[in-house]
């Protein structure tokens, strides 16, 4: 039995939906369902079903899904065992978009260099999701803002950048002040469902700021292409390049914000240790 087989129907589970499965796991729909098609001729039961517009486990699926997560986890494993503690096996990260394209290109391209013996799988979310990815053991670690609360004692965690509060303004906007220039525009709001977002709404609740609230996006490029296009005004992170191509913006920085740290959030013990403190050494030589 193909172990990838088997990621592929817990993904499908996990998702509801064979297309987000598909991102996670970078295939394409079609090669899911192939995958998911072989499996279940290999055990001779329909294992998901059509329910609506999701994908759910049948009877079938749910009664193996349990030991399908305990296979997956022990072929992972058993190719870091086999190492001898050397890095080594797959390596499951996560990583939200601002690390996608700022840190983990350098990082994995050092760590295929320095350690080829090391598989990368990586998924893509909010730091929210993530973190609940590495409590859960569904991830080694992750790249995310830190969290507001203590991480448990089975985890750890290095920051690597501390990102200052900027208030974006469109490059033609005159403004004296940041309250100036917000009380002047629509405000575009960075999605308070995430940590970075809260750390700009707790700003804006101390600076007793008004606002002409317009937008509220979780995508960091969006709002700064909307505020390039002259449609409003936002705070946000000082993310790390690189930042959309053509932006025709102005950054004030707001020197008495709060910092968003970014860092990295691992487990500090298990067969895949080798391979999980050879990515945090690299992030921390590499940085931003």
């Amino acid at each position: 039995m193909d172990i990838r087989f088997l990621e592929s129907f817990v993904e499908v589970a996990d998702c509801g939906s064979i297309a987000e499965a598909a991102r996670r796991l970078n295939l394409t729909p079609a090669a899911v369902a192939q995958r998911l098609k072989a499996l279940e001729e290999d055990l001779g039961h329909s294992l998901v079903g059509r329910a609506g517009r999701t994908v759910r486990p049948t009877a079938s699926g749910l009664a193996v899904l349990g030991g399908a997560r305990q296979m997956i986890e022990a072929a992972r494993d058993l190719r870091a065992i086999a190492a001898n503690d050397l890095p080594a096996g797959e390596l499951r990260l996560g990583s939200t978009a601002t690390g996608l394209t700022g840190l983990l290109p350098d990082v994995i391209a050092s760590l295929s260099r320095d350690y080829p013996r090391i598989e990368f799988f990586i998924r893509p979310g909010s730091s929210i999701d993530l973190y609940r990815g590495v409590v859960a053991e569904e991830l080694d670690a992750a790249v995310i803002v830190q969290p507001s609360f203590p991480i448990p004692k089975s985890l750890e965690w290095m920051t690597l950048r501390e990102e200052p509060l900027v208030l974006l303004m469109p490059e033609t906007m005159e403004a004296g002040s940041p309250e100036e220039a917000i009380s002047a525009a629509r405000f575009i709001r960075y999605d308070r469902n995430q940590w970075g977002g809260q750390i700009v709404d707790a700003y804006l609740r101390r600076k007793r700021l008004k606002l002409r609230e317009w937008l509220e996006l979780d995508a960091l490029d969006s709002i700064a292409a909307l505020v390039s296009r002259g449609l409003g005004v936002a705070i946000v992170p000082d993310w790390p390049p690189p930042w959309p191509e053509g932006l025709r913006l102005r950054k004030l920085l707001l020197d008495d914000g709060p910092r968003r740290k970014v860092g990295i959030l691992w487990r500090r013990a298990g067969p895949r240790i080798a391979a999980i403190r050879a990515f945090v050494e690299t992030c921390d030589k590499t940085r931003w």
